[in-house]
Formats: structure tokens, sequence, C-alpha cells
């Protein structure tokens, strides 16, 4: 398919839209746009029982999902100029004293705090304190970076 086929498959879907119609599958056949069979619509039955049946999901059904977790040491700003002149050995100074508490992340939520150890050869993060509530972590996330 080339990009006039592709656009015209797209301004012929949106007039369809457009005009009411049930948007159905546009097949190109010799430069005219033909209709397809329309393609049914998927059935969650048994996602509507149990999301509006006031059934619990089983936790267990969570235990296989993979969240992504940060350990956030410090924050700062700096001007693209400054990081371009970083090199080995450089130091950046965060917002942060040495001995402050460490925030750790799950997803994008502030999940806990903590104290970093070392293991070996190898740093590690104490957890020191869980926070309790959403509305507590949702106070201190992370700001965005500007």
């Amino acid at each position: 398919m080339n990009t006039a086929e592709i656009d015209a498959l797209v301004a012929s879907a949106q007039a369809a839209k457009a005009a009411g119609q049930p948007i159905s599958t546009i097949m190109p056949d010799a430069g005219a746009a033909t209709v397809a069979p329309a393609m049914h619509a998927p059935q969650f039955a048994d996602f509507k029982q149990t999301m509006l049946g006031g059934t619990e999901v089983p936790i267990s059904m969570l235990l296989d999902l993979t969240l992504p977790v940060s350990i956030e040491l410090g924050r700062t700003s700096m001007m693209v100029q400054e990081i371009l002149r970083l090199g080995r050995g450089s130091v950046i100074q965060l917002d942060r004293l040495a001995g402050e508490p460490i925030d750790i992340f799950v997803g994008d939520r502030r999940f806990a705090e903590g104290e970093v150890v070392v293991l070996g050869e190898h740093f590690g993060v104490r957890i020191t304190r869980i926070l309790a509530t959403p509305s507590a972590a949702a106070t201190a996330a992370p700001a965005s970076a500007a």
C-alpha cells in the first residue's frame, strides 16, 4: 500500500464516521474504495460481569505484574552547557544532605523512604518507612524536570 492509498482509506473512514455510519473495513480495489462487511465489536461479557457484579479481582492476578522501581538520591537543575562540561570525576551537587532519607518510587508514585547501604561491592537500599496513604505519597511526588 502506498501513501495515496492510505490517505484515501483514512479519508473514506472519516467520511463514514462523520455521516454516522458504522466504520467498516475499506479495501482498495483498482483505485476505488469498496466496503467490506462490517467487523463485529469484541464482546466483553465476562469483564462486565466481574466489574459490574461487585466481585473482587483476586490479588493473585496482580502478582505477576512488573512495575518500575526508582530510587532518588536527590535532584538538581543544570543548564545544557554545564552538562556538556561534565566529565569523569565531576561532582554534581544535589538538593539533599548526606544522611537524609532517599525516596523510593514505584511507577511514578512515591512509595517509601530508605537509606543507602553497601552490600559487598554493591549499593543497596534499606527501606525505613513505607508511606501508608496515597495522599501522603502524592504530596511528595517528584516535580517534573524543567
